[in-house]
């Protein structure tokens, strides 16, 4: 961690995850207004969805330790 604090890693993680979360939820908007691309949004909002779940777990496992 580069010697910055726990609290300060959590704090930026949650942050990432947040942001990472918004992502997913734009793209759904545009992949219910846009059907031309269909295929793209949605291997988009897939690997978004997955980075979410990456981060949320890093995240966790901050907390049990």
């Amino acid at each position: 961690m580069l010697g910055r604090s726990q609290r300060e890693w959590h704090s930026k993680m949650s942050i990432v995850v947040e942001e990472a979360d918004e992502v997913v939820f734009w793209l759904e908007i545009i992949e219910n207004l846009n059907s031309n691309h269909i295929n793209a949004i949605s291997e988009l909002k897939s690997e978004a969805i997955e980075l979410v779940k990456i981060f949320s777990k890093s995240r966790g496992k901050l907390n049990t330790k």
